[in-house]
């Protein structure tokens, strides 16, 4: 269910492509496709992924190789118009931050730093945008923070980059800066779905290369202690192994996946993240029979990496549609108490607790705008009519929610709805997943534009 696109500078504009003929953001390459592998003018076929290359306005990437940059793909689930520096224009220092964490919420006092990737993801969608009003909104998306997903080893050098800039703005403007991350790269990833199948297989080296990409997210961050960072780890990993150890692929990976994410909160609190381990939704852990061997789990990897103070609590309804909270349950949660996030939270929380984690929590609502129209609690992709959702923000009304955040990059596609694709997840064919959908972290304008038009509260 998750990321993988290829959008690179948007400094400079490619030339024409001559005989184009595959639409901006449409397809144009990968393997076993017979479609048209030009595109039209403007844009430059890009490669995401073995399996998907995508027509992008203004790139100039080859469609033989994967490049450096940053993208998410989507299972349920930063951007900005600061400029971004190169690593090597700013001097970093290798000295590294507080092995103290400080007390209380980590957002507040910094000022959230805004990914250049997804800006130009979104300016690039605004300006394919006919109608002038709604091409005004879909720009001003860009000033939101998002999270930036680190989906592949490749991806983290981009890492440092950000970094830098965001030291260089902290000391040009004087104001702190915070960069939020998501750590994805589990080794056979999304054990019980497909559309986002990660680079690493357990069988082949997988629990040592996902060491080794821990390592260089930490080699990056060390350089700029002056830099807060905060991450989500790994959405969906934990929460499988909560409901889906029936699944063989889920009940094989279940070691790898509790040494991986064991290393990943040890070695990134030695650099000073504060972390969020990724909870689920309430339609998935919510469930009464769910939440205590939920708590169970959490709180067990808690205590295997060493309590660490650096890991903050839970990230909940990442990807997902969820609201925060509600007066009119939808249908679709009939049976479960834990109808909404807040509900979710506060009957896990005390569970959490019991068990020596006094977790507090982030709650993603980047695509909760619109409520009551999935067929089903499950669905999760590219659902139909979904629309923005209620701004990044710590005023959030409730003492266990550190922050309302965007995690999921809106715009960047849940998964493919081509049923011959090797990434094909079934809910992206569902007759509510917006189709035809491109592959999952690849952009999906149609579906960016009903985020913007449907966003609630309006842009």
């Amino acid at each position: 269910m998750f990321r993988l696109a290829a959008l690179v500078s948007f400094v400079t504009f490619a030339s024409s492509v001559v005989n184009a003929q595959s639409p901006v953001y449409g397809q144009c390459g990968g393997q076993n496709w017979n479609g048209a592998t030009t595109c039209a003018a403007g844009s430059v076929c890009t490669f995401s992924n073995p399996y998907y290359s995508q027509c992008l306005p203004g790139s100039a990437s080859s469609p033989t190789g994967p490049t450096s940059t940053i993208s998410s793909s989507a299972s349920q689930s930063s951007s900005a118009s600061h400029s971004s520096s190169s690593a090597s224009s700013v001097s970093s220092t290798s000295s590294t931050p507080s092995q103290t964490p400080v007390a209380g919420n980590p957002f507040t006092g910094y000022s959230i730093f805004l990914s250049p990737f997804y800006a130009a993801e979104v300016a690039a969608a605004a300006g394919n945008i006919t109608d002038s009003t709604l091409a005004a909104k879909a720009a001003s998306v860009a000033q939101i923070p998002t999270f930036t997903w680190f989906d592949q080893v490749a991806k983290v050098p981009t890492l440092g980059t950000y970094l830098a800039s965001a030291s260089a703005l902290g000391k040009s403007s004087g104001t702190k800066q915070l960069v939020q991350i998501v750590v994805y790269d589990l080794p056979d990833r999304d054990c019980a779905a497909a559309a986002s199948n990660g680079e690493f297989s357990i069988a082949n080296n997988g629990q040592a290369n996902y060491f080794n990409y821990i390592d260089q997210l930490v080699a990056q961050i060390k350089q700029y202690p002056d830099v807060r960072v905060v991450a989500v780890i790994e959405p969906d990993s934990l929460a499988n192994l909560v409901t889906n150890l029936n699944v063989a692929k889920c009940a094989n990976a279940q070691t790898t996946y509790l040494a991986c994410v064991n290393y990943a909160i040890e070695q990134l609190s030695t650099v000073g993240v504060y972390m969020y381990l990724d909870a689920g939704h309430a339609g998935w852990l919510g469930w009464s029979s769910n939440l205590s061997p939920a708590a169970q789990l959490f709180s067990t990897v808690y205590k295997n990496a060493g309590s660490s103070s650096f890991v903050r609590g839970l990230a909940t309804n990442v990807a997902n549609y969820n609201s925060l909270t509600t007066n009119s349950p939808d249908p679709i949660t009939q049976g479960d108490a834990c109808y909404d996030e807040q509900l979710y939270i506060n009957a896990l929380a005390p569970l959490l607790k019991q068990q020596g984690f006094n977790a507090q929590f982030i709650v993603d609502q980047g695509r909760s705008g619109v409520q009551n129209i999935r067929q089903q609690w499950g669905d999760w992709c590219n659902v139909k009519g979904a629309g923005f959702g209620t701004r990044p923000t710590t005023n959030t009304g409730s003492a266990l929610i550190d922050s309302i955040v965007w995690v999921k990059p809106g715009g960047e596609c849940d998964g493919t709805s081509n049923q011959s694709s090797p990434r094909y997840d079934y809910h992206c064919g569902q007759s509510d997943a917006a189709q035809p959908a491109p592959e999952a972290g690849t952009w999906f304008q149609a579906y960016f534009q009903t985020l913007v038009s449907n966003a609630n509260p309006p842009l």
